[in-house]
């Protein structure tokens, strides 16, 4: 990373099969790993591997899409809005008028 860039903590990688992919290569398609855990190209086991074309694509985060409900523009909980509590207390002085 460039000097005075902040270093991003789940920065990860997906492996992007080159034009004649391997197993190895399509097996972990659209799988995201950390980028500090993930594989050295060429894959072990490549069976191209004098001239693999298996590249790295790089996210900042390592979640795909939305996760949280309101991230999805929905309520996170339906029931956060209903009044569930009751009127009256239990002590005898709250049912005087």
């Amino acid at each position: 990373m460039a000097a005075g860039t902040p270093k991003l903590r789940y920065h990860c990688v997906s492996i992007v099969a080159g034009a004649n992919g391997c197993d190895a290569a399509l097996q972990l398609r659209g799988v995201r790993v950390l980028s500090a855990e993930a594989p050295r190209l060429p894959l072990p086991g490549c069976e191209h591997a004098g001239n693999c074309a298996c590249t790295y694509r790089h996210y900042d985060d390592r979640r795909a899409g939305p996760r949280r409900a309101d991230e999805r523009g929905r309520l996170a909980d339906p029931w956060a809005l209903t009044e569930r509590r009751r009127r009256g207390g239990r002590r005898a002085t709250d049912f005087e008028d």
